[in-house]
């Protein structure tokens, strides 16, 4: 599938958000002006874009403890996830939520998830919802998306959620990313179908497919297929896209499982933006000049998202008990 050259810049622009916004957090957190646990996407990027730009905010996603690259791939605002990070109670969730708990609903962001495992079964209720409600406006089938890592496909919420999908035939799709490690174990080591984590949803009936999730075009095309199959009424579907992070597992994380320069051979060989510009640029369908100028505007959307973050008003003692109950 060619994309246009604005759909093109505007993928890239979403992929570039992602990326500075986490090395930005990743100097930002040494400061000690951020609380709690922070998990990085960078590295990521192709998949949580190539699959959200299929989405409109009808269709839902639920996410993991890396969750910042997802949100703002499902179109998030930038400076409000800045602020919720920060802890402001300008944030998206009035800094109740933070890094592993940011949601947005307006955009069918249902949140991201600190337990391992857990984002799949939300997916597979908010399917079922889609499934009862009918299409959206445009006539298509509204779909839920269940974000997962290797690790997650080792949990019992995974697989219940996988056979209820099949079973009860919603149109739920589960997104494994596979970067290889869950938190310090390596893939190969942890996961007894060591060959591939889809032969597991294939297991439980569903279809399945895989893709390099180092390379945007792979990953949109082949999430054309899937949303294709599911939107079709075919019921629930997998994908796993095999990907790195750069980061570790968490910030602060020294990475002694790596291997001997292990992280600068991903740099150089397995970056999904360093892949995206020389794919592009070398078919000619965007100029350097295009993804500079973009490079340049994101860069200040970041900066500009991080002062307002700092700025922001803080939660107060009153607003400890507030949202706490819908009604009382």
């Amino acid at each position: 599938m060619q994309l246009s050259r604005e759909d093109l810049l505007q993928a890239y622009r979403r992929m570039k958000t992602i990326r500075d916004f986490e090395e930005l957090l990743h100097d930002e957190i040494q400061t000690g002006e951020i609380a709690g646990f922070t998990h990085l996407y960078a590295g990521q990027e192709a998949v949580a874009v190539g699959v959200c730009e299929h989405l409109s905010d009808d269709d839902k996603i639920v996410s993991t403890h890396r969750g910042h690259g997802h949100c703002l791939a499902k179109g998030c605002d930038v400076t409000g996830m800045m602020k919720e990070i920060w802890g402001s109670r300008e944030g998206l969730c009035k800094g109740k939520g933070g890094s592993m708990h940011i949601a947005d609903t307006d955009k069918g962001m249902l949140g991201a998830n600190g337990i391992v495992g857990a984002g799949a079964p939300i997916a597979v209720g908010a399917a079922m919802a889609a499934k009862l409600d009918g299409k959206d406006e445009s006539g298509r089938l509204k779909v839920s998306i269940a974000f997962s890592g290797d690790g997650a496909c080792n949990q019992g919420t995974t697989f219940e959620a996988m056979n209820m999908a099949v079973v009860t035939k919603v149109p739920a799709i589960f997104v494994f990313e596979n970067n290889h490690y869950s938190e310090h174990t390596g893939f190969e080591y942890a996961v007894g179908t060591q060959q591939d984590i889809a032969s597991r949803a294939e297991a439980f009936g569903m279809k399945v497919w895989r893709a390099d999730g180092t390379d945007f075009s792979a990953v949109h095309d082949t999430m054309s297929e899937v949303l294709e199959y599911v939107r079709a009424g075919n019921g629930p579907a997998a994908v796993e896209f095999d990907t790195e992070r750069f980061y570790g597992h968490f910030e602060g994380d020294p990475q002694r499982y790596r291997g001997k320069g292990e992280l600068d051979r991903l740099r150089a060989e397995r970056d999904c933006i360093k892949k995206f510009r020389e794919t592009v640029t070398e078919a000619k369908l965007l100029e350097g000049s295009d993804l500079d100028t973009v490079d340049a505007e994101v860069a200040k959307t970041i900066e500009e998202a991080v002062a307002a973050a700092r700025a922001a008003d803080r939660p107060t003692p009153e607003d400890v008990l507030a949202d706490v109950y819908i009604d009382y």
